[in-house]
């Protein structure tokens, strides 16, 4: 008896995430302006308060500048440094929050051109953790280079660019999605397409295409990042180009360490 093919070729992973993003999302329209700022306190990235950790006149020095200048700002950032303890949780969890529907529509987009190809690769737990990790390089990266910030920074954007980076190391190998000789056998052969032997990381900078693909992103990334999206009664949250490329560097780099070993017929060929 002859298989279905399924009409959303989406890997199930994929899928919960994409329905977890958009559910989030949807239910914070319904919850009230005070429900939706604590919930923005309790699990957006706000560096500052773990400056404060360690560094506490750093951050009243910093608010001091901004209520000189700005007390609208100084005012919000005071209200997301709160009690001044960091919140170990928030490196993950405001990956989960978006600023806008736009915000969480191009996320979700990323997520199944390139998430879906990644998950096919390592299966679900090894693209779960990578996805985890992908989150907490993208804090870090933000982290290092806005130590004294207490805006908050939300999106799963650092997950996503994870995912293009890793992505780029196979999609663009002969045989694979993005390949020059990727044809209708391996598109009916989804599972064989994704397991190409991968792009030697070096040889990233040597392939046109691959090296093309970095230098859009890195550009685009740049520019579309640097503009901070509006929260309703919040001002502004950060939608932070910095930890895109935290993310990015991270899928880039730790790839090796996630991707499984190939059948002895796949690594000979």
């Amino acid at each position: 008896m002859k298989s279905r093919e399924r009409i959303f070729n989406i890997p199930l992973v994929v899928l919960a995430m994409i329905l977890l993003l958009v559910g989030i999302h949807a239910l914070r329209g319904f919850l009230s302006p005070e429900i939706g700022a604590d919930l923005l306190v309790q699990l957006s990235f706000v560096p500052g308060r773990f400056t404060y950790a360690f560094d506490p006149e750093r951050i009243a020095a910093a608010y001091d500048a901004l209520a000189a200048t700005d007390e609208t700002r100084a005012e919000i950032a005071r209200f997301f440094l709160g009690d001044g303890k960091p919140l170990w949780w928030t490196p993950v969890t405001y990956a989960f929050l978006h600023a806008t529907w736009t915000h969480v529509g191009f996320n979700c987009l990323w997520l199944v051109a390139f998430g879906a190809a990644v998950a096919r690769r390592f299966g679900t737990m090894r693209f779960l953790v990578f996805c985890l990790l992908g989150a907490i390089a993208g804090a870090l990266a933000h982290f290092l280079t806005h130590m004294d910030d207490l805006q908050p920074v939300i999106g799963a954007s650092a997950v996503v660019s994870a995912t293009m980076a890793a992505a780029a190391r196979f999609v663009f190998q002969p045989g694979a999605p993005l390949g020059e000789s990727f044809g209708f056998a391996d598109w009916r052969d989804g599972d064989h397409a994704y397991r190409q032997p991968a792009l030697p990381l070096l040889s990233i900078f040597a392939d046109r295409r691959a090296l093309a693909f970095l230098l859009i992103w890195l550009i685009a990334n740049f520019l579309f990042g640097v503009t901070p999206a509006a929260l309703p009664g919040l001002g502004h949250a950060t939608i932070a180009w910095e930890a895109h490329v935290g993310g990015f560097f991270f899928g880039l780099f730790a790839f090796r360490f996630f991707d499984p070993p190939l059948a002895p017929q796949q690594s000979a060929q």
